[in-house]
């Protein structure tokens, strides 16, 4: 098995799973303010185009199915780090890597307030960003030269930044902002920006 073929089950698979989820969340939203008690499986299944069975191989929660993307946008936050330029500032490329990651395209609105406005669904999202700051802490300490198994900075700066996206988040969806996501999400993790660890270096 080469090379290509491997890249394009993963493509595939991929483009299963985000099938799957943007069905999840679409039938979700149209049932309305309860929409995930209303949603089975079955009506995802055949929305997305696949059998109950695949559903099962990819999910084994409508919860985790609905917050997926979501969930895989949170763990490449450490991977958009990495890809900025080395000599970034820590604080720069922090705020660069996360505002291109969750701005382009800008958050789907009606979503992400069916996810922070239905407790399992935001709890689900919460354990997705929890799991995400493991690769970014990772991502920080490469870049600032930190041992993660014994500096605390990489891991509370990576809490930090999840709880930052979170606020900005919530700040978006309130009644009469007029604002851009990713002009709140600047200023959310501005509060949080610039940091630098213990000896001042921040890059």
């Amino acid at each position: 098995m080469n090379d290509d073929t491997v890249d394009l089950r993963a493509r595939n698979k991929q483009a299963t799973r985000e099938a799957i989820s943007h069905a999840a969340l679409r039938l979700a939203i149209e049932q309305g303010p309860h929409g995930l008690a209303l949603v089975r499986v079955h009506d995802i299944a055949t929305a997305a185009g696949v059998s109950p069975r695949t559903y099962n191989n990819y999910f084994s929660s409508r919860e985790e199915a609905i917050c997926a993307f979501h969930a895989d946008q949170a763990r490449r936050a450490g991977q958009a780090l990495r890809a900025r330029p080395a000599g970034e500032p820590l604080d720069e490329a922090v705020i660069a890597a996360v505002v291109e990651l969750y701005t382009d395209p800008e958050p789907d609105r009606a979503g992400l307030r069916m996810i922070m406005s239905t407790p399992a669904l935001e709890g689900e999202a919460l354990k997705t960003f929890t799991m995400a700051e493991g690769p970014l802490a990772e991502a920080i300490a490469a870049r600032t030269g930190a041992d993660p198994g014994h500096d605390l900075f990489p891991a509370v700066m990576a809490a930090a930044v999840a709880g930052a996206i979170r606020v900005a988040g919530r700040r978006w969806l309130e009644p009469g902002n007029t604002d851009s996501f990713a002009a709140i999400l600047r200023s959310a993790l501005s509060v949080v920006l610039p940091a630098a660890p213990p000896g001042g270096s921040r890059g």
